[in-house]
């Protein structure tokens, strides 16, 4: 056999995924609030985009064609626009829907679970201009305190030296939001070049500061602080402090032998250390948390069944300016300006046709998952149905990557609480008598529920025992699982609740 170069044509099928795809793909995918990001970005830069507002005309002052675009602060085309948008903009395969396409999207139906009202689209964001913000100083007035401003407050008023303030503003630096010093105090004086003795000498003054324990490094000196605080701090509490896994244990027995009480001087020692804060810091202010806002809304309609409507508020709204669009495009004067305006219309109809699909999809896949979880809304958790993503697929007819895209960071407002949409995935765990298969989330349910119920009968139930209760109601589970789901659920053992009980 010989060996040589030659050259050879072959003919193949290959899958390219492009530009336009991927985006469709990612905006899938988005949260709300992502989405909402994204879209802000492609209004900035596409000049054909426009955020259309609740009455169903363009976010602008009017909407007469013979208003000049930069009067009604829009962008305006130019040789440096054009060359700076070619060089941003990935290589497009033309306008690929054509131009007898809609720019304007129809109003999306609510799923198949009942007539109902339109569901359109709204704003994508607020904006970020001076406009919108006269209630900046109000709301900065009226905001509680962080954390670190309280403590920054009383280390102005501590009298501490030049240096001594250097090293307080460091330490409060490195406090976090339940009130721990999170930092190494070697680290600090060798940054700052200090002697230790100083920043011991800062941080006795600081852990002197409200709330009492604030700036402790660990959770016995927290306590500890406080202790001090209230003249309770004796060589019993010292030790019961010293042996805090003991108490998490529940073994009363070695306690009394380490601290050298009785029972009842125990109880009062464990009451007294019940009474403090073990995060001393967590009662002020932080930074403040986004709320999940659902993407589905689902209510009972009259009929008995289940309406599924998405939720405007979370939807973009924005449109094509066709009639800019049109003025320019007569007006290119180059090849350049000519394919960078083909590129922006076909770019822009892409994202339109992309966001519809997306608020299609999420619909489609919602619906279909109330309907197969009907029992958990009419019943409850007990009546949730095993569910994977095959089954959802198979249902509404995509791929399973598709509805795992669909499901990530979209949350659903129900009746019963915001879920998100991942929440009504669950596995099975067959059934014991050969019927159909139980909802781990609700074999966990019925777990917690048998636990709750021990102290109405007074017995503690093993593992053991929670298998036979649950085969009896037809639930085929392993010790260890069942072991697994009690650790998940954060329920101590039964050895551990039978101390408790005592």
């Amino acid at each position: 056999m010989s060996l040589g170069q030659r050259l050879e044509i072959r003919q193949g099928q290959g899958l390219v995924i492009t530009p336009q795809l991927q985006q469709a793909i990612k905006l899938l995918q988005l949260s709300n609030l992502e989405l909402e990001a994204v879209v802000e970005a492609e209004l900035e830069r596409n000049p054909l985009l426009l955020r259309e507002d609740g009455e169903g005309g363009p976010d602008t002052p009017d909407n007469d064609n013979d208003t000049p675009r930069e009067e009604r602060g829009e962008l305006e085309l130019s040789d440096r626009d054009t060359q700076q948008a070619n060089s941003d903009l990935d290589a497009s395969e033309g306008d690929v829907y054509g131009d007898d396409e809609p720019t304007v999207r129809e109003p999306v139906a609510s799923a198949d679970m009942g007539e109902g009202p339109m569901v359109d689209w709204s704003r994508a964001g607020k904006g970020g201009g001076f406009d919108g913000d006269g209630d900046t100083l109000d709301h900065a007035m009226s905001r509680d305190k962080t954390l670190a401003e309280h403590l920054m407050d009383q280390a102005l008023i501590a009298g501490f030296s030049a240096p001594e303030m250097a090293v307080a503003q460091i330490l409060i630096d490195a406090v976090d939001e339940g009130g721990y010093l999170r930092a190494d105090l070697t680290e600090i004086a060798e940054r700052l070049g200090c002697s230790m003795a100083l920043i011991e000498k800062v941080l006795g003054v600081c852990q002197g500061f409200e709330p009492t324990g604030v700036m402790a490094r660990s959770v016995p000196e927290c306590l500890k602080l406080q202790l001090i605080e209230r003249n309770r701090f004796d060589p019993a509490m010292a030790a019961l402090i010293d042996n805090l896994e003991l108490l998490a244990r529940r073994d009363l027995s070695a306690l009394r032998r380490v601290c050298g009480v009785d029972d009842e001087d125990l109880a009062e020692m464990i009451r007294e250390l019940k009474a403090l804060t073990p995060r001393p810091g967590a009662a002020f202010g932080a930074e403040p948390q986004a709320g999940v806002v659902p993407d589905v809304f689902v209510r009972q309609d009259l009929s008995g069944g289940w309406r599924v409507d998405l939720n405007s508020d979370t939807l973009p709204r924005v449109l094509v300016d066709q009639s800019y669009h049109a003025k320019v495009v007569n007006s290119a004067r180059s090849d350049q300006e000519k394919t960078y305006l083909s590129e922006c219309l076909s770019q822009a109809n892409w994202l339109i046709k992309s966001l519809d699909q997306r608020a299609r999809t999420i619909l489609k896949v919602s619906a279909e998952i109330v309907r197969q979880q009907d029992g958990f809304f009419v019943y409850g958790v007990e009546h949730l149905r095993p569910l994977n993503l095959k089954t959802v697929a198979e249902a509404v007819g995509m791929h399973e990557s598709t509805i795992s895209r669909v499901t990530t960071n979209k949350y659903i407002s129900t009746p019963r609480g915001v879920f998100e949409l991942k929440f009504f995935f669950t596995s099975a765990i067959a059934a014991a008598d050969g019927s159909e298969a139980h909802s781990a989330e609700s074999v966990r349910h019925k777990i917690k529920h048998l636990i709750e119920g021990e102290k109405a009968s007074g017995e503690v139930l093993s593992d053991d025992r929670i298998v036979e209760i649950l085969k009896e109601a037809g639930v085929d589970i392993a010790r260890r699982t069942v072991a697994k789901y009690r650790e998940a659920l954060r329920i101590p053992s039964s050895v551990e609740r039978k101390r408790m009980i005592r």
